[in-house]
Formats: C-alpha cells, structure tokens, sequence
C-alpha cells in the first residue's frame, strides 16, 4: 500500500514533517506485514495530518459530530471488495483508494500526554487504527470484533517496537 501524505498543523520544521512522513510508512508496512490484504502494491491511502479545527469541521460535515476526534478514516472499499484485489494485477491496472484517514494534532497531542506516552507512538497507534477501519475492521459493531481489532493493533505495533496500548493484554 502506497501513502499520499500531507502534513498541515502539525509541529516541526521540513525536517520533522519527514519524520511524520517516515512514522506513517513505517505503520503501513507494519500493517501489511499482520494483514495481508493491506500489503496490495495496488492500493493508496490519503494521510492528513491536520489541525483540531480541520477534524471538527470534517466530523461535522461527514459524520454530523460537531467535535475533533483524533483519527477520522473514510473507507472507499467494502471488505470483501478489499479481500477480492488480486496484488499482482496486470501492469495496466490503475491504483485503488483505500480511503482517506485524518489526524487532530491538538486531541493526538493531549491523549498521548494523558497516556505518558511519546506523541510519536500515539499517532503511529491512531494510524495503524484508522487503517484497520479502512480495512473493514470496526471495534464498534460488537465486544468479539472490538477484541479483534485491538489484538491485530498489539500485533501490528509490536512489530514496530511500540508496546501494548490498552496495557491488558499479553502479546
């Protein structure tokens, strides 16, 4: 899976924006390498990584939520839809979105502050989260699929060195 990334709010120099850019491939690997289906060369995701105020207006707009959240996926494909692309197509087939996701740096910034833990990790977390979503995976449609959906997250960014988030479960 391919990223587009564009970076807007989020702090840092030119320099720390390619550390953000860095970090969100690193996920996207990450997830390809626990969910197969998400390694597809054929598929792209739009990445904004964006201010509170941005979020809102897109909650509001999409989802009639008049708040920021920290990660907002748009999904494109359905998930049998996602589990029938054949990755090795012929040359001649164009790339499919995946769907767009959109991080809130302020609300990213105050739950990893309220966690302790890096901003880095945070946000590497709300990724691999908002992929899951474009993937077909939802935590809200039950306590079995809210299970899976953590447990594919533990699993995803252990492989990047980042430790258990909801800190209940062994890996």
């Amino acid at each position: 899976m391919q990223l587009d990334i564009d970076i807007e709010g989020w702090p840092g120099p030119d320099t720390k924006a390619r550390e953000w850019e860095e970090l969100a491939e690193r996920a996207a690997q990450a997830c390809g390498a626990i969910v197969p289906e998400l390694a597809n060369p054929r598929l792209y995701t739009s990445l904004l990584f964006t201010s509170d105020e941005d979020v809102r207006t897109l909650n509001r707009e999409w989802r009639q939520r008049d708040k920021p959240t920290n990660v907002l996926s748009f999904p494109m494909l359905e998930r049998e839809e996602l589990l029938s692309l054949a990755p090795d197509g012929p040359p001649e087939m164009p790339p499919l979105l995946l769907g767009d996701l959109a991080l809130a740096y302020e609300t990213c910034a105050r739950e990893a502050e309220e966690k302790g833990v890096p901003l880095e990790h945070h946000a590497t977390h709300l990724i691999v989260h908002g992929l899951l979503h474009l993937a077909g995976f939802d935590h809200e449609t039950g306590d079995e699929d809210a299970d899976k959906m953590e447990a594919l997250e533990i699993a995803i960014l252990a492989k990047v060195g980042i430790a258990d988030p909801y800190g209940d479960r062994e890996t």
